[in-house]
């Protein structure tokens, strides 16, 4: 099998997949079928030779972001929070807004001209874990910094309005 034709089933896959995340009426099926389009998305950074990316991919959005979402919808009562049906205007309004999107993405992918890449010009260390340490830790060592203190001191702001007890004010 050619790697085009592979490349074209999972991009299928992966928009009716994101498709059936909008149009499923259950939250716990459209949950599902998230984890399903991170899996696509998966396969689509393997055929980019990012195995890294694939892997993280899959261990922290379908792992644990997804079980994350899971756990806060099994927490909501939702047979008593039934949203009220939308009034035919908002209907029409969403559609409209749709139709737009289409007719914008349409011309845009007819008005470009997609050419492939040439086997000359590929690297197939591109995507390697190896080669990306020695980005990140070379070119990107500030912003990976700042971005491990951004991340410290949100747990440290969650740990405290966790532990916060009824009543009491800390701020």
């Amino acid at each position: 099998m050619e790697i085009s034709n592979i490349w074209y089933f999972l991009s299928g896959l992966t928009l009716l997949s994101a498709l059936m995340v909008v149009l499923a009426k259950n939250p716990i099926h459209s949950v599902l079928y998230l984890v399903f389009t991170f899996f696509c998305i998966s396969g689509h950074y393997v055929l980019l030779n990012a195995q890294f990316l694939m892997a993280v991919n899959i261990i922290v959005y379908a792992g644990a972001i997804m079980v994350l979402f899971l756990f806060v919808i099994m927490m909501f009562d939702l047979r008593k929070n039934q949203p009220e049906s939308k009034s035919n205007l908002t209907k029409l309004a969403g559609s409209v807004v749709a139709g737009s999107l289409l007719v914008v993405l349409i011309a845009l992918v007819r008005q470009n001209n997609f050419q492939t890449p040439l086997a000359e010009g590929f690297v197939s260390q591109t995507g390697m874990v190896e080669n990306l340490g020695k980005v990140l830790y070379s070119e990107y060592l500030l912003p990976f910094e700042l971005v491990s203190i951004l991340f410290f001191v949100a747990m440290v702001g969650a740990v405290l309005l966790g532990k916060r007890e009824a009543g009491e004010r800390n701020f």
